[in-house]
């Protein structure tokens, strides 16, 4: 399986002809986007990931012979839009979706393919799939992703930490998970000296952010994704809080990264794919998928994110599931496929059997901090979010 996957990208370097025999009927593959609404930022990444991998995929034979077809359907950012996308997909007997991509829409979903297909593979980090069900989750979970952040924060010494979360089904989860990490024997020194909330279409978090300057917290966790994040930190640069930030994955995209340019702290961070920082990653298989993840973008012209990067290992691992079994595979194939599955990826390296529905833990996880003069982010931590 993990030569099968390398293979994929080799050909992009290679140079390997394109797929013969175009006339055969292409194989659709189900893309879940916001391409509209607020999660917009997102859907622009994927539509790159898209026109990049399915040339991969074409490159190197299709589905048995059978050229793919991704095609996107724009949820608007909307849970019902959602539900509606995926009966539609259900009612056509697709088998391979990938997105949506956050929470809400993926938790709308849940239900309708606990028990049946099709696979979906949600972009979420912050949904946690049923054990056993036909949705899987990109990513590190946020449990681990948010283990990392404090992590790293506390072992450079940074024990006073404020935490700032949304109001919604997110930031709940969030909540729950940081209290269970702080609760862990490794973090119980550290101290939560300022906890606030927030309501996701606020336009002012002053208030809060005065509270927390108050406080004397040492860094700040804002567990949050997109424009939430500005208003956080358009608060923080008004409010005068010059303290150590770090969000969530989610935001790592250059849009939002020029939109922030202005009210940036000086120390922002987020826990991140190693697929991003491939000059810090120790040698090995994973660094060597990264490398080559890299190459097909820069072949391409464009530079991958947050958006480009969380689908990518999901949808290499479906159709090699696909070229397993070939086009008139089951929902269960794939499924059962993904559920044995063990290989390095961009990503880190996966083991479903250990970790079921999403394949990696908390040591796939390094911290990175975006460098303004390189107009890029550079990994400062190892895996699982040890300072370097």
């Amino acid at each position: 399986m993990t030569k099968t996957i390398a293979a994929l990208l080799a050909v992009v370097l290679t140079g390997v002809p394109p797929l013969a025999g175009n006339a055969a009927e292409p194989y659709q593959f189900d893309v879940i986007a916001p391409m509209t609404g607020g999660g917009a930022f997102i859907g622009k990444g994927t539509a790159d990931l898209v026109s990049v991998i399915e040339g991969v995929v074409n490159k190197t034979g299709g589905i048995r012979g059978r050229p793919v077809k991704f095609v996107i359907h724009d949820d608007a950012t909307s849970p019902q839009q959602d539900v509606q996308i995926i009966n539609e997909i259900i009612a056509r007997k697709g088998i391979v979706v990938t997105g949506p991509d956050l929470v809400a829409d993926c938790g709308a979903i849940a239900p309708l393919i606990k028990t049946a297909g099709p696979v979906v593979y949600c972009g979420s980090t912050g949904i946690h799939p049923d054990e056993g069900s036909f949705m899987f989750s990109c990513g590190v979970a946020t449990t681990d992703t948010i283990a990392a952040s404090v992590r790293y924060f506390h072992d450079r010494g940074l024990k006073k930490m404020a935490i700032m979360t949304s109001t919604d089904a997110t930031g709940q989860d969030a909540d729950r998970i940081i209290d269970a990490v702080f609760a862990t024997p490794e973090i119980r020194d550290a101290q939560i000296v300022a906890r606030e909330h927030f309501a996701v279409g606020d336009v002012s978090v002053a208030a809060q952010i005065a509270r927390i300057r108050a406080s004397g917290a040492q860094a700040l966790v804002a567990w949050t994704t997109g424009t939430p994040l500005g208003t956080i930190l358009r608060a923080a640069s008004d409010g005068g809080l010059d303290i150590p930030v770090v969000s969530g994955p989610g935001n790592l995209t250059y849009a939002q990264m020029k939109a922030y340019a202005g009210i940036m702290p000086r120390e922002m961070y987020f826990p991140a794919p190693p697929a991003l920082v491939p000059d810090t990653l120790p040698n090995g298989a994973v660094k060597k998928a990264v490398v080559d993840f890299q190459a097909a973008y820069k072949a391409a012209g464009i530079r991958p994110d947050i958006a480009t990067t969380i689908a990518w290992d999901s949808i290499l691992l479906m159709v090699d599931a696909l070229r397993k079994f070939g086009p008139d595979a089951t929902a269960g194939q794939v499924r059962e496929y993904i559920a044995q599955a063990r290989f390095a990826g961009v990503n880190g390296t996966y083991d479903f059997k250990a970790h079921p529905q999403r394949g990696l833990d908390a040591n796939a996880v390094v911290v990175v901090r975006w460098d303004p003069a390189k107009e890029s982010w550079v990994g400062v931590s190892r895996f699982g979010g040890r300072p370097l």
